[in-house]
């Protein structure tokens, strides 16, 4: 992972702005989710389950190397996604990631 998109990740859950498990699936549904972080090599149950509720509510989803990477960014044991709910923080991820 880029040393930028960690940072912003890392800064990000530093300010509370980045839902982890269920409170990422209702962030979604109540569409206060900017973005959606997924590990590519999570379940694929866990892929549709987020994919699903990201394609029906509209939110985009950006993937990451892996949950490890992902995990240690933000301080976790083991996290497959994250929704980061601040706007500036998803553009700038946004703007690392493509």
């Amino acid at each position: 992972m880029d040393k930028k998109l960690a940072g912003y990740i890392g800064m990000a859950c530093r300010a509370r702005k980045i839902l982890i498990g269920d409170t990422a699936i209702k962030a979604i549904q109540k569409k206060d989710a900017k973005i959606v972080l997924l590990a590519e090599d999570c379940s694929l149950n866990t892929q549709k389950k987020v994919l699903d509720k990201c394609t029906f509510y509209q939110v985009e989803v950006l993937k990451v190397e892996s949950k490890a990477e992902l995990a240690y960014t933000i301080g976790r044991a083991d996290v497959s996604f994250v929704a980061v709910v601040d706007e500036g923080f998803a553009k700038a991820i946004q703007n690392c990631l493509k």
